[in-house]
């Protein structure tokens, strides 16, 4: 027996791309006329094929009728992507024999009799063919021959009627460039889908789409991010936590390194993400891979997402403080991908972030750094929506996180891109401060809702063994704040050589 969801998408017209048929709940209302807008450039033709092809996949006759393009320049796009148009139905309602000076007439203005002629031509062709899908671009040809809305709007209420009696469902496309927003058009069609695609001032231009209304068809409003590439449209659906959930059992895992895991009070928490806060060059990334490499050793699946820096530095550097990666790369369970955040938008790295976690089964994901992931974003409330959403997400599928951020400045007052405090489970606070005439590192851990964590001030050194934790700085006051005084004889961690030091 089908559940209501099942049946529901049963009773639908799937478009052929996944993510919008997960916004449409299963795909269209058969048997009705849609709209599907955009500016040129949007993909509107790239969706129409693969809504055509989609239905060709399922036994279903699709016409393809165009006033904009020739069949050899859809056929073109076709082989772009790879696909053949092998038993569709492409109609050229205008070809080399409309523009023959011999066929023009001046007795009627020709407006009157293109338009009837197109309408009629249109009719014909489906009642010869009686396909289930019809793609019909576009419409601004339609407006411009009936050069008057309301003539405009009794043709496309003529073609709505004359579908309604017909079992297929069409797609109107609309590159808005007659008109910039027609709402007249939207309240007759029974769905409207909206293509934008917005200039960045660096970086490739990004594309969204959002449905502004589709009737008896519950659907997720908003905008979703969706890319258009060899082998067609990608729609990346918004993600909403609360519609993912599973059971886990919690646990305390292990960093790799005792002290750090009595800081924190027993190590880090699944189900919960860490935020790994300070200035460059203080230790956050190394600290990452450190974790990492714990949950590699324990024999979960990692998922590692490089933002700022190389992934052949990254290795390197984890190679030379004895903490390999390339095995784990290479049997599988370590996934590094790293990434231009002028290149991707915030829905395709949701989308990543869960196949790695539903598809590669990740347990243990690392974000590194989310100061280049706000460069992906377009403002800081946009980017706290997205961060509570996925971190909720992670959450909620007990996966344990490490965010990185970088601050503003060395020492003394510091600052950062974004306040992403209140969201994160547990903060690790990295400091400089000097001692003995050197530049050292502080480790405090200042949030966790997870463990009974110390309120003290480690210090925190980096070397060819890894990461080490030492003692409580009880002898020093003033550290966080960057300006410390030294009130006893503590002994600091020994100095190791450096890690990239070459060999005597």
């Amino acid at each position: 027996m089908l559940t209501s969801k099942a049946a529901a998408s049963a009773d639908r017209a799937p478009m052929g791309v996944t993510g919008l048929d997960d916004i449409l709940g299963g795909g269209l209302t058969p048997s009705r006329i849609y709209l599907l807008e955009g500016t040129p450039g949007t993909g509107k033709t790239t969706l129409a094929l693969q809504f055509l092809l989609k239905g060709r996949e399922l036994g279903e006759e699709g016409l393809y009728i165009t006033l904009s393009e020739t069949e050899f320049e859809l056929r073109a796009v076709a082989a772009s992507h790879g696909w053949s148009l092998e038993g569709l139905s492409i109609h050229e309602l205008v070809n080399e024999a409309g523009l023959d000076p011999d066929a023009e007439q001046s007795i009627l203005h020709p407006s009157d009799v293109e338009l009837g002629e197109t309408t009629r031509a249109i009719m014909a062709r489906v009642e010869a063919e009686r396909p289930r899908r019809v793609v019909f671009d576009s419409l601004s040809e339609m407006r411009l021959l009936a050069q008057n809305p309301l003539r405009y709007r009794r043709q496309i209420l003529a073609l709505k009627h004359f579908f309604a009696n017909r079992t297929c469902t069409v797609l109107l496309l609309d590159d808005q460039t007659s008109s910039g927003n027609d709402l007249q058009l939207h309240s007759i069609a029974h769905g409207v889908i909206t293509l934008e695609q917005i200039a960045q001032d660096f970086g490739t231009q990004r594309r969204r789409l959002r449905v502004v209304k589709m009737r008896g068809i519950k659907f997720r409003g908003g905008f979703h991010d969706f890319s258009l590439d060899t082998g067609g449209i990608e729609v990346f659906p918004s993600l909403i936590a609360a519609e993912h959930r599973r059971d886990f059992e919690p646990a305390l895992l292990s960093t790799g390194t005792a002290e750090l895991d009595t800081l924190l009070g027993g190590g880090l928490a699944r189900g919960t993400n860490t935020l790994l806060m300070g200035p460059s060059g203080v230790g956050k990334t190394t600290t990452a891979i450190r974790c990492i490499l714990s949950a590699l050793e324990r024999g979960q699946n990692c998922a590692y997402f490089l933002f700022d820096e190389g992934l052949t530095t990254l290795l390197a550097r984890a190679q030379a403080m004895s903490m390999d990666l390339r095995p784990f790369i290479d049997n599988g369970q370590l996934a590094i991908r790293q990434i231009d955040p002028a290149e991707v938008s915030p829905g395709e790295f949701s989308s990543w972030v869960r196949r790695a976690v539903t598809d590669d089964q990740a347990a243990f994901v690392v974000i590194d750094s989310l100061n280049a992931y706000l460069q992906a974003m377009p403002g800081e409330k946009y980017l706290l929506l997205q961060m509570h959403e996925l971190l909720n997400y992670l959450n909620q599928l007990g996966v344990a996180t490490l965010l990185v951020l970088g601050q503003h400045g060395l020492v003394g007052d510091m600052r950062t891109d974004v306040d992403l405090s209140y969201l994160s489970d547990t903060i690790l606070l990295f400091r400089f401060f000097e001692a003995s005439g050197q530049i050292l590192t502080a480790l405090s851990v200042v949030k966790s809702r997870a463990s009974a964590h110390e309120r003290t001030i480690r210090e925190f050194r980096l070397g060819p063994s890894g990461v080490r934790v030492g003692e409580a700085l009880t002898d020093f006051q003033g550290v966080m704040a960057g300006v410390q005084a030294y009130r006893g004889r503590l002994a600091m961690l020994p100095t190791e050589p450096r890690a990239f030091e070459p060999p005597s």
